[in-house]
């Protein structure tokens, strides 16, 4: 077996549960394809997950593991990059998860800018709870629970990112394996938080936003885009119209919350740092 083939597979895991078609079936693969042409050790990632069909995902990637609650992803995710700044921390979530009960995470974690990667599947449905309208859902859109349609205006995460400060912002489309994987590698090198915005079709659940309507709408963006202009990634971020604009929108290195803490500063990981209880013993003993 070649080294390649063996890295490969050191982030196999188990058989996978989703649904035949279903877009995540692109993704994983992507993923893995991602950890291992960065060469990353499996035992330095940690996968962090919350609850849906994308939050399976962590569980088929061969690496550290971690599934918190529904929308509560990045709180532990933060927490384990804190605690260790060697790992390579990527969260798995759905749009649900992340956009809906997750919003208020979502937007403070832009702010404290932890590095870690976030990679949402956006499939603009709730999936594992049988086809609600999620926070992406186009309005109109009918499920068995808004039969009359959808009423609520959707959620642009790709422009809630840009207008929270974002350093790094990007849109993939499942269906676009090269473009996927070099953002995915793009998004794991960044030194900072770096949002992936992934549509994917729900075969199940979505009949509107399908495998075929998206491949004949995405469009990568084109060579003059200038991912440091950030009024052309507002520009390509807020595009409506048929064309749905891929790519990355806006990189640009802005400081982490490990650079700005004066005690991880240094870059001394949480768990190597000692510990001197007698510092504190005069403290403590003002309590008794």
């Amino acid at each position: 077996m070649n080294d390649h083939m063996h890295q490969t597979q050191s982030f196999d895991t188990y058989e996978t549960a989703w649904c035949p078609g279903c877009g995540n079936f692109s993704i994983l693969p992507c993923l893995q394809k991602a950890l291992t042409q960065l060469n990353l050790d499996p035992h330095h990632v940690l996968m962090v997950a919350g609850i849906g069909q994308a939050a399976k995902t962590p569980q088929y990637i061969s690496a550290n593991g971690f599934c918190g609650l529904h929308g509560r992803a990045l709180p532990p995710a933060i927490a384990a990059k804190i605690a260790n700044e060697k790992l390579t921390v990527i969260v798995e979530t759905g749009e649900g998860d992340s956009y809906g009960e997750g919003g208020n995470h979502f937007i403070h974690n832009i702010r404290r800018n932890v590095d870690i990667t976030h990679f949402v599947h956006d499939n603009q449905i709730y999936g594992l709870t049988k086809g609600q309208a999620s926070p992406t859902s186009e309005i109109g859109h009918v499920t068995g629970v808004q039969t009359n349609g959808n009423i609520n205006q959707p959620l642009n995460p790709v422009f809630l990112a840009l207008a929270a400060g974002a350093g790094f912002v990007a849109r993939a489309f499942s269906g676009d394996q090269k473009q996927l994987v070099q953002i995915m590698m793009d998004a794991i090198q960044y030194p900072g938080y770096a949002l992936v915005d992934i549509l994917q079709p729900c075969i199940s659940f979505n009949k509107v936003n399908t495998f075929a309507s998206y491949k004949d709408r995405v469009q990568p963006l084109t060579d003059s885009h200038d991912p440091t202009d950030f009024s052309q990634a507002v520009q390509a971020a807020t595009q409506t119209g048929e064309q749905i604009p891929t790519g990355i929108f806006y990189r640009v290195e802005k400081p982490t919350f490990h650079t700005r803490h004066p005690v991880l500063a240094d870059h001394s990981p949480l768990i190597e740092q000692t510990c001197d209880p007698s510092r504190i013993k005069d403290l403590i003993q003002s309590f008794v």
